[in-house]
């Protein structure tokens, strides 16, 4: 199955699989039982004391809990498979869009003991995730071997679920066997019937062995048999296979299993199988080989996954790769890592052309905060294997690699080579809608900070660092707590550096609410030199957006030509300092109506002053409203929370817009809602709809904030509910 004099594979020999589903579901007990079965590893680690193949780190280990990709090779019939191990918690969704990049097929890993919530939830959103890019999906049922779980209702929920229009397009491959029952009454899954080949396999003893089947369950199987083929004959290229069925006519099984291959590959069917640890010191799991055989045998290779770029060089439109190691080279830093020893560690999808060691590649980055281009030459080039790396001399179109000492590279840029520099379209990425403000605990902490949070940042691009100007707060922007609180526990570790959580302040404003008049005197006489300068303004409100005006109606000479520009940079500087609570004064029209002057003392100092004291007496004169900033939010909520919705928002002072549906079962709700009341919304909605729902927001512009909020502000109190 090889045809390249070091071994390497083709890249038809090549599966990338990436396992998805929601935190807990068994994705990297799933990765070690199939590495086993596959005999890639000897025995099988634990993912509660961080023994597993999964390359977690102490973070990882300490929650017990996947935060970043991490990826398996296995060999099965001369095909290498990839298994791309990706986090089940929704704040990291950012690494799973990585591992949908890597990957060519998914296996969808759900829990046969949590019920509807096993599918539900963040489950069903990653589902979505998998479907809007179009990737070919299974679905694998885990723990199987719990008192809990039930296959027949686990398999109805997924089909009404995740089934879409048709629940006929998910259907089981196999039925489980149960063996006696233990004395808790529980009967343990031990083999599996396989309905298309309509044999049985025994697990019991941790190998995979035939047995007779049992003429006791013959009719449930016939039906599951039947409503299989049906389903996959529903799918096949031939249109007249439908009809000869339902006429008698015999299918050989060469048939349905190509249809079904085919079925599989373009994801318009995803079967449903599962699969367990072995038990005792066997090697084969329940569901292992079968799970194995369904993945090099019907997901497609990466010839079938295209991926578009552009040349630099010509900006032509983006062109198709091909997947053949002879052509340019093309790849994409799929994650970045930092090692004490090693440096930076980039993890690669090869997506045309061949990455040898020490070669030296374009980078490309895209994006806010990765637009950049750099030629670097890069270090070694490994297999990763879990927390382990394999040296290689090349890692060829269609395969996954480590590189080393790229110092440039950050997750999601392109690697091309220098005579043809590419860039490969990037993947879509959540916008991170949680505002965490950080400062540094100690002064050594201050002065790594901001260069420490830019190369987690680098590493993550689902995490983005502000440094608010007008508030004068660093925010730290994630997709959920959990993502922070791992950014800052990483900030800790491997950097170095605390920091400590203050409140989130919106940047509020200030403006006039009426009309009002102010005098500045700017007189001083003290041996020497004199200062001299007075003027009288009037302020009045001004349209939205309109900033400081700043009008001269002086009639004859009162402030002389050469300091009419002094009072206005004198007002504009006391605006944007404030003129009550702090906050920059905006929309309003300041008209200079008349003042005085000293042939000897007067200045452009003293006008600058005079000015400034002119603009704080006329606030003490008028009334000073405070205004705040409103968002444009849109909410994409399923049709059974949109009451909860429009509920939560109404209590954070939202203007509803309107609702109006946008697919099957989602409601889109527009809204205009006070910024400072969205500063904790990402994690209120997911937990009001258990993960589905998502937002998106805009700056709109600034409102008058209501008399109360605002006597809160000015007492320095947060305004917002969250």
């Amino acid at each position: 199955m090889v045809d390249r004099a070091n071994g390497a594979p083709r890249p038809v020999d090549i599966r990338n699989v990436v396992l998805v589903g929601g935190s807990g579901a068994g994705k990297t007990t799933l990765v070690d039982a199939l590495a086993l079965a596959s005999g890639a590893v000897n025995r099988v680690g634990r993912v509660e004391d961080g023994t597993s193949l999964s390359d977690y780190d102490e973070i990882e280990q300490r929650r017990h809990r996947s935060v970043q990709l991490s990826v398996v090779p296995v060999q099965w019939g001369g095909v290498k498979v990839n298994l791309i191990d990706t986090p089940g918690y929704a704040d990291f969704v950012g690494e799973l869009r990585a591992g949908l990049r890597a990957a060519d097929a998914a296996l969808f890993v759900v829990s046969a003991a949590d019920g509807v919530e096993g599918v539900g939830g963040v489950s069903r959103a990653l589902w979505e995730e998998c479907a809007s890019v179009g990737m070919p999906r299974a679905i694998v049922l885990t723990h199987l071997d719990t008192a809990r779980a039930d296959f027949d209702e686990m398999t109805q929920t997924c089909q009404a679920l995740l089934g879409g229009s048709s629940a006929e397009n998910v259907l089981p491959l196999h039925l489980p066997v149960y063996g006696p029952a233990a004395a808790d009454g529980h009967r343990p899954a031990t083999g599996l019937v396989e309905l298309l080949e309509q044999r049985v396999a025994d697990y019991s003893t941790g190998e995979r062995r035939w047995v007779p089947d049992s003429p006791d369950d013959t009719a449930i199987v016939e039906h599951a048999r039947e409503r299989l083929i049906e389903g996959i004959i529903a799918e096949s290229e031939d249109e007249t296979l439908m009809d000869r069925y339902l006429a008698g006519e015999a299918v050989e099984l060469s048939t349905l299993v190509t249809d079904l291959e085919r079925a599989v590959a373009r994801g318009s069917f995803h079967p449903v199988l599962f699969a367990a640890p072995a038990a005792g010191e066997g090697r084969q799991g329940l569901g292992t080989v079968e799970l194995l055989d369904l993945v090099t045998a019907g997901f497609p290779t990466p010839n079938e996954h295209p991926v578009s770029a552009v040349h630099l060089a010509n900006g032509s439109k983006p062109v198709a790769l091909r997947c053949d190691p002879s052509a340019d080279l093309a790849a994409e830093v799929i994650r970045t890592s930092s090692d004490p020893y090693v440096g930076r560690i980039s993890l690669v999808r090869v997506f045309s052309g061949t990455l040898h060691a020490d070669d030296t590649v374009h980078i490309c980055g895209h994006g806010p905060v990765t637009d950049h281009d750099a030629e670097e030459r890069i270090g070694g080039v490994t297999a990763p294997f879990g927390r382990e790396q394999r040296p290689l001399d090349e890692a060829i179109a269609g395969d996954i690699a480590y590189v080393t000492k790229l110092g440039h590279a950050e997750t999601g840029d392109t690697l091309s080579g220098t005579g043809s520099p590419l860039l490969i379209e990037p993947w879509r990425m959540p916008d991170p809608l949680l505002p965490t403000a950080v400062r540094a605990h100690s002064k050594a902490d201050e002065d790594k900070l901001s260069q420490s949070l830019a190369r987690l940042v680098a590493e993550d691009p689902a995490l983005r660092v502000e440094n608010n100007e007008r508030t004068g707060q660093l925010v730290l922007w994630s997709l959920g707590e959990a993502q922070r609180d791992v950014a800052l526990e990483r900030l800790h570790s491997r950097f170095g550096v605390s920091v400590d959580i203050e409140e989130y302040r919106v940047a509020l404003r200030e403006t006039f609410a009426g009309k009002a008049t102010g005098r500045g005197r700017h007189v001083k006489q003290s041996g020497g030199h004199g200062q001299y300068a007075v003027c009288d303004i009037e302020v009045e409100p001004a349209p939205e957006g309109s900033g400081i005006e700043f009008v001269d109606k002086v009639i004859g000479g009162a402030v002389p030509r050469q300091f009419i520009g002094s009072v206005e940079k004198g007002v504009r500087a006391q605006a944007a300092r404030s003129v009550t609570a702090g906050y920059p004064l905006v929309d309003v029209r300041v008209t200079l109506v008349d003042g005085k002057a000293h042939s000897v003392d007067s200045s452009d100092a003293a006008f600058q002053t005079a000015g400034a004291l002119a603009l704080r007496d006329a606030a003490a004169q008028g009334r000073i409203d405070l205004l705040e900033p409103i968002a444009q939010v849109d909410v994409r909520v399923p049709d059974e929370h949109l009451g909860a919705a429009l509920s939560d928002l109404s209590v954070r002072r939202a203007r509803i817009l309107g609702t109006e549906p946008i697919e099957a079962g989602r409601t889109l709700i527009r809204a205009e809602v006070p910024e400072s009341e969205l500063a904790r919304y990402a994690v209120d909605l997911r937990s009001l709809t258990h993960g589905i729902a998502h937002f998106t927001r805009e700056y709109l512009r600034h409102d008058r904030l209501p008399t109360q909020l605002a006597d809160k502000a000015r007492a320095g109190a947060p305004v917002g509910s969250g």
